[in-house]
């Protein structure tokens, strides 16, 4: 197994902002305390996920942590508390931008709450799935974030229970554990009533996978299907592509397929911005223009979106508040493992740049 460590240089406290009478020592409990308004307990209850702490007040001490570099020393305390202080995440793939950039935030999470964060991936195999969750929480970490891509139901909960977990992305759960999601349905509709809205008509969708692949592809093709109807513009099976994958290659094939039709789209809808980046080059390729030939909306909002010529599209799920909600669950979840299971969905943001309007703007829901 390989995980992916934060790493600290010491354990000790490391030097934060320097107090204003010039002494040069590294940040106290007490010096969080005072630039948040709270008491030095209020503190230690943020640092070790207590959950009797309001949202407000949390957000505030996080923040104080954060403007003075404050750095718990974990060894002694995880001691007195009887744990690793470490906690799981499991991706499918490391390599893809969007779970990249998720990592990201869930890293700067976990130090904020004094955790050290341990990454693994599993290439959405779903006998690797399996044994990572199981010999995670069989060995060093207190409790574990996981998206799942090919354990579902049955299969899913036969693995529940062993450790504190949360689920991220679509995969269901039954309510059987912890789950932090976005609404993958209406993001994906006001994607595609976008492209409606510009005049569009023939829609392709790319990114529709098989079985055991049924969470975010099977509630993004509802939402695009349900923008169609709604539209009162025809349904056509040819325009949705299967990929096996989520990345740039596929997308471009995919787009290729799609331009050697007859009657190709006049806009795509591509299920993550990897496709949507490959599909672009593709209308490159053919000598294309965007967004005046064909539309193309993407979804994640990844960077590359808003670097690549023309911009993309895209649907940008709150990837900050994805992270600090899991962390917050698991957290509830480990000192209160009995609790019943909670569902939060957190919010999107539709950005429109050039390759559907040429133009900049953003819907927030």
């Amino acid at each position: 197994m390989t995980a992916v460590k934060q790493q600290t240089t010491r354990d000790q406290a490391t030097p934060g902002r320097k107090r204003s009478d010039g002494a040069g020592r590294s940040a106290t409990v007490k010096d969080v305390a005072t630039l948040a308004g709270v008491s030095p307990k209020t503190v230690s209850n943020v640092i070790n996920g207590f959950v009797h702490v309001s949202p407000a007040t949390r957000e505030r001490v996080q923040r104080a942590i954060r403007e003075l570099g404050y750095r718990p020393n974990r060894v002694a305390r995880n001691l007195r508390r009887g744990s690793t202080g470490m906690i799981g995440l499991v991706l499918p793939e490391l390599d893809v931008p969007y779970f990249a950039e998720l990592g990201r935030h869930f890293l700067t999470t976990a130090e904020e709450h004094g955790r050290t964060l341990l990454i693994e991936q599993t290439l959405g195999d779903r006998e690797r799935e399996a044994a990572v969750i199981q010999g995670l929480g069989d060995q060093v970490v207190d409790g574990m974030v996981v998206s799942p891509l090919a354990l579902h139901g049955s299969a899913l909960a036969n693995h529940l229970g062993t450790v504190p977990l949360v689920l991220i992305g679509e995969r269901p759960s039954g309510g059987l554990a912890d789950h932090v999601v976005i609404d993958n349905v209406t993001a994906a509709k006001e994607a595609v009533a976008h492209l409606v809205a510009g005049g569009r008509r023939r829609i392709a969708a790319i990114g529709l996978q098989p079985e055991p692949y049924i969470g975010t592809p099977l509630l993004r093709r509802t939402g695009y299907r349900e923008a169609l109807e709604e539209a009162g513009l025809p349904l056509d099976p040819l325009l949705e592509r299967e990929t096996p994958r989520y990345h740039l290659a596929e997308g471009a094939r995919a787009m290729a397929a799609l331009l050697d039709r007859p009657e190709p789209p006049d806009a795509v809808f591509c299920f993550n911005d990897a496709l949507a980046l490959g599909a672009l080059r593709a209308l490159y390729e053919r000598g294309l223009r965007v967004p005046d030939d064909m539309a193309v909306m993407g979804f994640d909002d990844i960077e590359a979106a808003r670097y690549s010529t023309p911009s993309l599209s895209s649907v940008a799920p709150d990837k900050g508040a994805i992270a600090r909600h899991a962390v917050d669950l698991l957290l509830e979840r480990i000192e209160t493992p009995d609790r019943p299971a909670q569902e939060v969905v957190v919010g999107h943001t539709l950005h429109t740049r050039e390759s559907t309007e040429g133009g900049i703007a953003t819907t927030a829901h």
